[in-house]
């Protein structure tokens, strides 16, 4: 719901890929957890609590959207990500959520520290009884005596966002075992599954696998995939871990899980400290070297006479296997087995019978993003709602149909959002879609585009941009302006600080206008409708980057026949 009144149960990649989950896992669990919100609901401030009815009757609408268009179930639902929670709000979205008969909707807090949550709770019997699962995002395997002392489930609720090289796949194979061994938690859950994001922005790489070339469909499965494997392909959400984990006497660990029907999951990790750091929080030292680990299986697990064996080494390339079927391993008769552990390696040892490497057909070469570059967004009935390869940083670019106009702007890309969001981070005024190819030095691009807002709106085009994320406020660049008063800019950065022209131009709102820049070495010029509108100003900063457009605020703004050419 960009503004009030407005229900749009179609935006976004998140239904397609839900859905896409379900196909694969009827079972897998759904949450949702608000980033930021709309702006409309802070009625003026960049708070969600103003008006907590209205916020959870928000938040509530959309977990009953996901049911009526979608047939998803959302399973539990936050509150705010690692930002401020509200203990009124989190009271009332359990109500309203009982009032639409959603019972079965879980509710998870805060996503952000253990406390002050767990006080909280400890303090407020209400509140205790209405959230389910506590949870904290990179606990660094710890937790505190308060989040235990409330008894409820402990989830470490966000967690890795490391590079997913073998030191990110290290930190992972070691937090899935620890977060329970140290803090009791009975969830680890990754950020993010798929790195499809261009590489350069926050984050690059950070998922369990890569798929950042939609133009090329080149994709990697990368390490962090098998070392999921060595968990979740032998236990199942229900499953109990057993009490006799712990550490290894020369370092590693090892968890133990069973589904109370007579199979056992044993999984063992060696990580080392200097390929096992996640990106945070600091890892203080360990040593972990070679040694022999005995195991000894009791009570009905003695009666287990063999146990499949499945292996990971990271490392070295020429010793380096990633989720590998060795010999089973069969037990002798007073249920002890020995194994011999080098470091960086993980065992997964298993009853079940239903373990495999998944394979995958050779995915195509990896192509830069091409130098020609094309979009009319002429898309009758688009299958999402955003363009593809474009990259919202702050604001909302939308397919949208003209109504009013049935010519030749019938189908653009609009920007929808018309009011600043109760943001998560320090994002821009303005609003900005990246693409392309960060290496891109010379340049030019070309796109029609319309302000919407009379004497106050302005949009741009822009090349070189540095930076994206959650750093986008700070970006360089060359930012190509236009506004509704008749006048034009040229700055060397998103926020206008930078000011390397201006002027006046015969521009007005609701009128198309076509928009070419060319950045080429050290210089750069503009035209307006094909005619020079200003040249030769001097780029010395950055070198290199994306192309963007976007709007001067949160304003209605159209762009179409965006055209991009890349020298080498």
């Amino acid at each position: 719901m960009h503004y009030a009144l407005d229900e749009d149960y179609f935006r976004g990649y998140e239904w397609w890929l839900m859905k896409e989950a379900k196909k694969r896992n009827s079972n897998i669990t759904l949450m949702g957890l608000p980033w930021s919100f709309p702006g409309w609901l802070g009625k003026g401030f960049n708070w969600p609590y103003v008006n907590r009815q209205l916020t959870a009757y928000y938040v509530v609408t959309w977990i009953v959207g996901a049911k009526h268009y979608h047939d998803l179930d959302i399973d539990y639902i936050g509150i705010w990500n690692e930002r401020s929670f509200d203990i009124n709000y989190i009271k009332v979205l359990r109500r309203m959520l009982n009032y639409q008969g959603l019972q079965q909707v879980k509710i998870i807090a805060s996503d952000n520290l253990w406390e002050p949550i767990s006080a909280s709770m400890l303090h407020d019997p209400e509140l205790l009884e209405v959230i389910d699962v506590i949870g904290a995002h990179y606990p660094g395997t710890h937790t505190v005596k308060d989040a235990r002392l409330t008894k409820k489930k402990l989830w470490s609720s966000e967690d890795f966002s490391t590079s997913n090289n073998d030191v990110g796949a290290g930190c992972w194979g070691r937090i899935l075992n620890q977060n329970y061994i140290n803090g009791y938690m009975t969830a680890t859950i990754a950020w993010n599954l798929v790195a499809s994001y261009y590489e350069q922005l926050p984050y690059g790489r950070c998922g369990l696998m890569t798929a950042q070339e939609p133009w090329s469909g080149h994709y990697a499965v990368e390490a962090p995939i098998w070392i999921s494997a060595h968990t979740t392909q032998f236990t199942q959400p229900g499953w109990y871990y057993l009490k006799t984990v712990g550490h290894l006497e020369k370092g590693g660990s090892y968890v133990a899980l069973t589904d109370g029907l007579g199979n056992l999951t044993i999984i063992i990790e060696t990580m080392s400290h200097k390929h096992s750091m996640c990106i945070r929080p600091f890892l203080p030292y360990f040593n972990v070297s070679q040694q022999f680990a005995t195991f000894v299986l009791k009570g009905s697990f003695s009666e287990i006479p063999e146990l499949q064996v499945w292996y990971t080494k990271l490392g070295k390339p020429s010793e380096r296997f990633l989720f590998k079927q060795l010999d089973s391993l069969w037990l002798n008769s007073g249920g002890s087995f020995t194994l011999e552990l080098q470091e960086d390696e993980l065992f997964t040892l298993t009853t079940l019978t239903t373990g495999r490497k998944g394979s995958y057909p050779l995915p195509p070469k990896s192509q830069p993003f091409p130098c020609v570059y094309n979009d009319d967004f002429n898309v009758d009935y688009p299958f999402f709602s955003e363009a593809p390869n474009f990259a919202d940083q702050t604001g909302v670019f939308e397919y949208f149909m003209n109504i009013e106009d049935p010519g030749e702007h019938r189908f653009t890309l609009r920007q929808v959002l018309n009011q600043r969001p109760i943001t998560w981070a320090a994002d821009a005024f303005n609003t900005i879609s990246v693409i392309g190819d960060y290496q891109w030095s010379n340049l030019t691009i070309k796109c029609d585009v319309y302000i919407e807002t009379p004497e106050k709106g302005g949009v741009f085009i822009a090349g070189r941009v540095n930076k994206g994320g959650i750093l986008i406020r700070s970006a360089r660049g060359v930012f190509f302006w236009i506004f509704a008063d008749g006048t034009y800019r040229v700055t060397g950065d998103l926020a206008g600080w930078t000011i390397y022209t201006v002027g006046r131009a015969d521009i007005t709102a609701k009128k198309w206008y076509t928009l070419t820049l060319t950045i080429k070495g050290g210089f750069s010029s503009g035209l307006l409708n094909g005619r020079p509108l200003w040249k030769n100003v001097s780029v010395t900063f950055p070198k290199h980057g994306w192309a963007a457009i976007g709007t001067h605020s949160f304003e209605f703004a159209q762009f179409d026949n965006f055209h991009l050419e890349a020298a080498h």
